[in-house]
Formats: structure tokens, sequence, C-alpha cells
């Protein structure tokens, strides 16, 4: 007899962002992306192969981003 499998989690979707697009969805051009990822202001891109060149962010990772830029403003306001 076979035992009754359980179901694997749920996996959340996961969004990778390019640079082109972290740039539009943050209205930022292109050096100030670079400037702020080297000053360590915005998170480090991660490679997507082993030895490539393409690198990308986790949507969540640029959306947490925003969300603490936007908390850190409203504390600042108060």
């Amino acid at each position: 007899m076979k035992k009754a499998q359980t179901p694997p989690p749920e996996r959340k979707h996961v969004q990778i962002l390019r640079h082109s697009c972290v740039c539009k969805k943050l209205r930022l051009s292109n050096a100030k992306l670079f400037d702020m990822v080297a000053k360590g202001i915005f998170p480090k891109p991660f490679k997507l192969v082993p030895g490539g060149r393409a690198v990308g962010w986790l949507e969540s990772d640029v959306d947490n981003y925003v969300l603490s830029q936007r908390a850190a403003s409203t504390k600042e306001a108060a």
C-alpha cells in the first residue's frame, strides 16, 4: 500500500526585477541606482546564474525598501 502524500507547501510567487525595471519602478536614473547600491542605501543585486553576469533583485526586496523609506518619512514628519 502507498502512503498518502502530503501536498507540498504553497510557494509564494517570486518575481525577479532587472536593473531597468527597478529604475522604472523607483523612477530613478541608472546612475542614481548604481550610486545608491554603492553607498549601501539600496540592497545589492544578486547573480541570476552562478558565474554569469546577469543580476537582479527580488521584487519583495525592492518593495520592502520602498516601505521602509515611507516609514522613515512618516516618522520624520511626526
